[in-house]
């Protein structure tokens, strides 16, 4: 690699691992920045995977030094998400570019509606626990939250904290903290797969995961000191770009 690449990647990495541990997206920068550096598209999938371990362990240990972490719940999660990793990781779904862009904008444009509508919490109200009934809906959708980030990853952030927004009445902080956690439970098992089907290049995943792993220790000190407030500003403008990106807007204001 020259001196040229490192510092691409290197920047692109932390971009993205700021972006994944505040909203999400963070995919969709590195994967066509890898794909561009001429790797097929299933080793940068594998690739880009070492880097989100590395920035899932990075954010998950400044979260937990920062005072926000909840082991109990995050495995209760986690292991569904697993599970569904695995299974993700496995399969071959034929699924258009197109329509899958389209899917992913809705998930998008949902998760700013959320982020939008949810009131802000006065300082003393206590959060509800999850019931036995919502306890079991969150097994069931973090298992297919597991899958699509098996399978593909992009975006799943915003899948996290949409169901995260409906489910709980958390904070946007530990709602970080605990999606962060919750990817590096499921990263971890399927980039184990990828590593064994040969879909890994260490020297740029190695890269890779330096960028990230600062970018994710940023991303979470700067959701813990800004709080609800500047994670919800950053959520809104990041889905809203990215919406419109998926969506083609910005080609159709080109014409």
């Amino acid at each position: 690699m020259t001196i040229g690449t490192v510092i691409l990647i290197l920047v692109f990495g932390i971009i993205a691992g700021f972006m994944n541990t505040v909203a999400g997206g963070g995919s969709l920068l590195t994967l066509p920045m890898l794909i561009f550096l001429g790797m097929p598209s299933a080793l940068a999938n594998g690739t880009n995977r070492v880097a989100l371990t590395v920035q899932s362990i990075s954010a998950a240990i400044n979260f937990r030094r920062k005072g926000y972490f909840d082991l109990k719940l995050g495995l209760t999660l986690g292991i569904p998400a697993m599970l569904g990793s695995y299974a993700g990781a496995r399969l071959a779904i034929d699924l258009p570019d197109a329509i899958f862009n389209k899917i992913l904008a809705g998930v998008m444009l949902a998760v700013l509606f959320l982020i939008v509508r949810q009131p802000h919490k006065a300082k003393n109200e206590r959060e509800e626990e999850l019931t036995p009934a919502r306890r079991l809906l969150a097994i069931i959708i973090f298992f297919f939250v597991g899958m699509y980030g098996g399978f593909i990853q992009a975006g799943v952030g915003f899948i996290i904290i949409a169901s995260l927004l409906l489910l709980t009445g958390m904070s946007l902080v530990k709602i970080n903290s605990l999606k962060n956690f919750v990817v590096l439970l499921y990263m971890f098992i399927s980039l184990v797969v990828f590593i064994w089907e040969g879909k890994v290049d260490w020297m740029l995943g190695l890269t890779l995961s330096v960028g990230n792993g600062i970018g994710g220790w940023i991303g979470s000190s700067f959701a813990v000191a800004k709080g609800d407030k500047w994670i919800r500003i950053f959520l809104i403008a990041a889905v809203t770009v990215m919406a419109a990106k998926l969506l083609g807007i910005f080609d159709f204001l080109r014409q």
